[in-house]
Formats: C-alpha cells, structure tokens, sequence
C-alpha cells in the first residue's frame, strides 16, 4: 500500500521503541528474560506491525495490523506500569515514556480510523 517509512505514526512509534531500549539497558540481569524482554518485544511490536500492514493489499488488511499495534500499545502500557512500580524506572522517567506511548496511541486511532474510512 506504501512505505511505512513516510508515516508519522511508523515514526513516533519507531522513537518510542529506541526509548524504551535505551531505558531498559539498565534494568536488572535478573529480569533479561522478564519484563525486560516482554517490554522491548511488545514495544518493538508496535511499528513492526505498522510496518507488516503497510504491505497488505487491502484497506481492511491495513487497519487489523494497526489493531494488533494498538493492542502490543496497551501491553507495553502495563509493562511500563510493572517497571515503575518494581522500581526499575522513576516516576519521572516513566512519566515521560507513558506521555510519548500515550501520543503514540492517539496518532495510532486517528490513522486507523482513516484507514478504515478507506475501506
């Protein structure tokens, strides 16, 4: 359908991404398999899934990869949530975080429902 490069949403997402990888660097060895992996999978799920239905042949295609993207948006949503309050990041650090996935979510539902206006 087209470069999922040249989208804003693929953009914003793809920089929440880098963030959270940076952020989560240093959090415990103990947690390498944990939420630190759950965290980075699902933030990464994000713009890969933007990027995969982007490629689809349909409107309709399109906008179920953008619902699964909002799904691993809420997910890392809760891992967020789970890291500040283990203590892995500041309240201010996830402030930040939560305030970029929160955009990220918003541009996200606006692209989708013109997606879907398409179809």
């Amino acid at each position: 359908m087209q470069d999922y490069r040249k989208l804003r949403v693929w953009e914003r997402a793809h920089r929440l991404t880098l963030m959270v990888y940076r952020e989560t660097a240093g959090f415990p060895e103990t947690e390498r398999y944990g939420v630190t992996s759950q965290l980075r999978r699902s933030a990464a799920s994000v713009p890969a899934n933007i990027a995969e239905g982007s490629g689809r042949s349909t409107a309709r295609d399109f906008a179920r990869f953008l619902d699964i993207a909002m799904g691993s948006a809420k997910e890392v949503d809760y891992h967020l949530l789970l890291s500040r309050d283990l203590g892995y990041l500041t309240p201010e650090t996830h402030a930040a975080l939560e305030r970029d996935l929160h955009e990220t979510s918003r541009m996200l539902t606006s692209f989708t429902n013109k997606v879907r206006a398409t179809s």
